[in-house]
């Protein structure tokens, strides 16, 4: 069970999460309470580092099929 909680499918699964938190959240700065530009840059370079990281797992679990 314990082995579970740290897989990496997991992992994938709360970076998604993550990610999809983000873009609600900067979604909702950009259409009504205005952030400071460097807010907005923060959570815009985070929501990037994620999908990045997100697509690394991704990758590693999911390896291409040889052609």
């Amino acid at each position: 069970m314990d082995d579970n909680l740290h897989s990496p499918e997991r992992r994938l699964i709360e970076l998604r999460i993550e990610h999809a938190e983000l873009d609600s959240l900067i979604d909702e700065a950009a259409g009504s309470t205005p952030l400071d530009d460097l807010s907005l840059r923060r959570l815009k370079k985070r929501r990037l580092g994620l999908r990045d990281e997100i697509a690394r797992l991704h990758a590693e679990l999911e390896p291409p099929e040889p052609a």
